[in-house]
């Protein structure tokens, strides 16, 4: 399975394609991320975004996108942003037929580091391993977003072969 990680923002928009399955070793294909100038105004940020995902899906052709669902937070314009951009992977996903599958910062780190406590060092660690990386994904933006990928790999496989049991129980 092939995964397009994003771990979603305006200024820096964590992007990563990993490949693998579950129990199976896990390759990073893609590890970035999309700038933007807090400068622009939000309508061609969303475009730089959404053009730089739109590359990344046209050369590497995800199976699956994953994207970090926006929690709250206490900056609200932040919030927006984040949600804005994450926007742009959801739309790209519908209009390309791609399925997407939104995953909670707890649930990534649980998933990657065994704690859905586990603060950004250890996720990153954890990620430089996993991968079998010469050394951590910089800046944080792209390492959440191969945590992410890691997380829809694993946890998302799960998730389908477990429906796909139950559907043909029935």
């Amino acid at each position: 399975m092939r995964v397009l990680g994003i771990d979603p923002g305006l200024t820096r928009c964590g992007t990563a394609v990993v490949d693998g399955a579950p129990g199976a070793t896990l390759h990073a294909v893609h590890i970035g991320v999309i700038r933007t100038e807090p400068t622009l105004g939000i309508e061609l940020r969303l475009t730089e975004v959404a053009a730089g995902l739109n590359a990344l899906v046209d050369e590497f052709a995800p199976d699956v996108i994953a994207i970090e669902r926006v929690f709250s937070q206490h900056n609200v314009s932040t919030a927006m942003g984040t949600a804005q951009a994450a926007a742009m992977g959801l739309l790209i996903a519908g209009q390309r037929g791609i399925p997407v599958a939104l995953h909670t910062p707890t649930e990534v780190k649980a998933a990657v580091t065994g704690s859905g406590r586990a603060d950004k060092p250890q996720v990153t660690a954890m990620v430089t391993r996993l991968l079998r990386l010469p050394g951590p994904p910089k800046p944080a933006d792209a390492a959440d977003a191969v945590a992410i990928a890691i997380c829809q790999i694993w946890r998302g496989e799960a998730q389908r072969r477990l429906a796909r049991a139950v559907a043909a129980a029935r």
